[in-house]
C-alpha cells in the first residue's frame, strides 16, 4: 500500500497543479482530473444513498460498487495500470439481469423521482454518465482500459435499475413522463 497521509494539507497544489500516484503532477483541470473527480462525486453520491433506507440487498451491492469505484480511480490516478478486471463488468450485468427481471417491462419513459433514495439514484446515474463521457473524451488523448468505460457504461444502467426499485419498494412508485401533447390531449 501507498503511503499514508498523516497530514491532510500539502501545499504542493497551490500552484494549480495535482499529483497522480506515479508522482507525475498534472493541472488540477485536465481531462484526467476531471474524470477523477467525477468518479470521487459518484461514490460520495452513493455513500449518500447509503444513509437513506435501501433495501439490504441493494445496499451491499451498493457498497461493492464503491470498492469497485475506487479501484477505478486508482487506475486513473497511474495511467498505463489496470485495476478494473473484466469480471467486475460481468459481475454488474448479472446483477443488472438479476434486478431488471423483477420489474415489469418498461414502456414509458420514467422522470427522477419516486421518493428520495429513487431520486439519489437518478442523480447517481446522471453522475455516472458524465463520468462515462469524461473517461472517453480522455481517451482521445490518453490510454484508458476499456474494462472501464465498460463498467461505467453498464453501472448506468444498473443504477437505473436500481432507481426504479427504489420507488416501487421504498418509494412513491415510478414518476411516468407524460409529452405536453399527451396532457394536452386529455384535457
Amino acid at each position: 500500500m501507498g503511503n499514508r497521509l498523516t497530514r491532510i494539507y500539502t501545499r504542493t497544489g497551490d500552484d494549480g497543479s495535482t499529483g497522480l500516484a506515479t508522482g507525475l503532477r498534472v493541472p488540477k483541470d485536465s481531462a484526467r482530473i476531471e474524470v477523477m473527480g467525477d468518479v470521487d462525486e459518484l461514490n460520495s453520491l452513493l455513500g449518500v444513498m447509503l444513509a437513506e433506507p435501501v433495501p439490504v440487498q441493494l445496499s451491499e451491492l451498493l457498497l461493492e460498487v464503491q470498492h469497485d469505484l475506487f479501484d477505478l480511480g486508482g487506475e486513473l490516478a497511474m495511467p498505463g495500470e489496470s485495476l478494473m478486471q473484466a469480471a467486475r463488468v460481468a459481475w454488474l450485468e448479472t446483477r443488472l439481469d438479476q434486478i431488471n427481471e423483477t420489474l415489469p417491462p418498461l414502456k414509458e419513459f420514467i422522470l427522477p423521482g419516486g421518493g428520495r433514495a429513487a431520486a439519489l439514484c437518478q442523480l447517481a446515474r446522471a453522475v455516472c454518465r458524465r463520468a462515462e463521457r469524461h473517461l472517453v473524451h480522455l481517451s482521445r488523448d490518453e490510454p484508458v482500459t476499456e474494462v472501464s468505460r465498460q463498467y461505467l457504461n453498464r453501472l448506468s444502467d444498473l443504477l437505473f435499475v436500481m432507481a426504479r426499485v427504489l420507488a416501487r419498494e421504498v418509494g412513491e412508485g415510478e414518476v411516468f413522463w407524460k409529452s405536453r401533447r399527451m396532457k394536452d390531449a386529455e384535457k
